[in-house]
């Protein structure tokens, strides 16, 4: 797909990887570009910038989605490309309330899904649609000290699967974005900011923290030939294909990697030597 005279939306669109995404397709000659996020300010901000419209909007509310997406249409015509892209980080093992697995479910699972039910059946009576839906490489591999994060991120990856094969027969197409750090402000958003040590030095950082443009560039390029996985990070398709090749053997690197990260200090599953 090429952005350029396309209807656009971005959700989590008011900073980081959403706000650039906008930028991009408008740059890339988008008819118009709608920018969604829960900070209505910031988003109304990014908007104003490329000539775009804003929304108020939180992706865990089905109708809020739903009305988002009525809107567009009524107002632009039907939507060529959603981008589900919010979402937020937090520490934390089997210790961590079920509540804020709930939260992250809804934010990086059934956003999508949401999405999806609202969007598809107008692109599927006109023949085509894209669906661009940030995940992570967590959701590819893992992520160390997070249970909800890496949980919620497979399932999105899982969900955005299932959808290009069940609907691609009706001209829709699918992309999943795996970064791993990318220098936004996921990590000010995350109600565990005070933890994460800021600055993208978290664990996903080996390979190099990247700028938003250098992501917006890989989202072009996999849009363009229509690819399923985005990698903005290479480096991720050689450690997805080492797990594939040999689980064990990823899964003792992995461990290795942990003890390497956090050393003696405490980590998630301590906490289950202490709840016996």
């Amino acid at each position: 797909m090429k952005v350029e005279d396309r209807i656009v939306v971005v959700t989590g669109g008011a900073s980081g990887i959403g706000k650039g995404l906008a930028e991009r397709f408008h740059q890339e000659g988008a008819r118009h570009v709608v920018v969604a996020d829960r900070d209505e300010a910031g988003a109304r901000l990014v908007a104003e910038a490329i000539g775009g419209t804003s929304a108020g909007l939180d992706v865990a509310d089905e109708e809020a989605v739903r009305s988002l997406v009525e809107e567009t249409e009524r107002a632009q015509g039907g939507i060529d490309l959603f981008v589900s892209n919010a979402g937020y980080v937090t520490l934390g093992g089997l210790e961590a309330p079920v509540e804020d697995l709930q939260r992250m479910w809804e934010v990086h699972v059934l956003a999508h899904l949401y999405a999806a039910r609202a969007v598809l059946p107008g692109m599927i009576e006109r023949g085509s649609g894209y669906l661009l839906n940030t995940a992570s490489a967590a959701g590819l591999l893992t992520q160390l000290g997070s249970l909800s994060y890496s949980v919620t991120k497979h399932a999105a990856v899982a969900l955005a699967e299932w959808i290009a094969i069940t609907h691609g027969h009706q001209g829709i197409r699918v992309s999943v974005l795996c970064p791993q750090a990318v220098a936004t402000a996921i990590e000010a958003n995350s109600p565990d900011r005070d933890k994460l040590g800021g600055g993208g030095k978290g664990v996903a950082s080996g390979d190099g923290v990247i700028q938003p443009e250098d992501v917006n560039q890989c989202v072009v390029e996999a849009l363009d030939e229509e690819r399923f996985w985005v990698l903005p990070h290479p480096e991720v398709a050689e450690y997805a294909r080492r797990k594939s090749a040999d689980v064990d053997r990823w899964i003792g690197g992995m461990m290795r990697f942990q003890d390497r990260l956090f050393g003696k200090q405490e980590q998630p599953g301590d906490w289950l030597m202490r709840n016996r």
